[in-house]
């Protein structure tokens, strides 16, 4: 499915809009502003519609809130309805870029997720230590010899280079109303963000 065009109909199909709806609610169905948006979902579901295909649509505000896990993060949530509409966007774009990820990458993957990391992690752990067995020449009796690297990126989605990453895109995906509207998210995510962290840094 490379080089895919004409991928935009399909995105703002009723059939796509409403199995993002169904993904985007699941376990959510409580949280404010989902039940507001469930109560009338075929009306707000068309509205949604004619926006992308006339494309008028635009995203909402970020809601901007702080966690901490121990440490404190600050996190832009957005829109149900704008949720929506990134899960309908994945819907067509994960079967194009799906096959080129390496195989232990596991954020957001079909049949993967944080169990299968955490036994695909078990099994190299398993293979670094040779199950468990005495290493030779060890200095200790029940010595591992093996090296693990935790590392994060700060700010990784504020200091990601978008051009790069839509030239990326623009490799696989040749229709530009799908790429209108990945940078029509990006961008109005990216300044939001922006605006967001200059205020904390003031």
């Amino acid at each position: 499915m490379t080089h895919c065009k004409d991928l935009y109909d399909e995105l703002c199909s009723f059939r796509n809009l409403y199995r993002a709806f169904v993904k985007a609610r699941k376990g959510k169905r409580f949280k404010s502003g989902i039940g507001e948006f469930e109560l009338n979902f075929e009306d707000e579901l068309f509205r949604l519609q004619k926006e992308l295909v006339n494309q008028t649509y635009s995203p909402r505000p970020l809601r901007r809130f702080v966690i901490r896990d121990p440490k404190s993060r600050v996190i832009h949530a957005s829109a149900f309805r704008d949720r929506l509409v990134h899960h309908a966007l994945i819907n067509i774009l994960q079967p194009i870029f799906e096959p080129a990820f390496i195989y232990d990458s596991f954020a957001n993957q079909i049949n993967k997720g944080t169990h299968k990391a955490l036994q695909r992690f078990d099994n190299f752990k398993k293979r670094v230590s040779c199950n468990g067995q005495l290493i030779k020449n060890a200095r200790y009796s029940n010595q591992i010899i093996g090296y693990i690297l935790k590392a994060d990126i700060k700010h990784y989605f504020q200091t990601v280079d978008h051009d790069v990453l839509m030239k990326i895109i623009s490799r696989r995906v040749k229709d530009e109303r799908v790429l209108w509207l990945i940078e029509k998210i990006q961008q109005a995510n990216s300044l939001q963000m922006s605006i967001s962290m200059n205020w904390i840094i003031l």
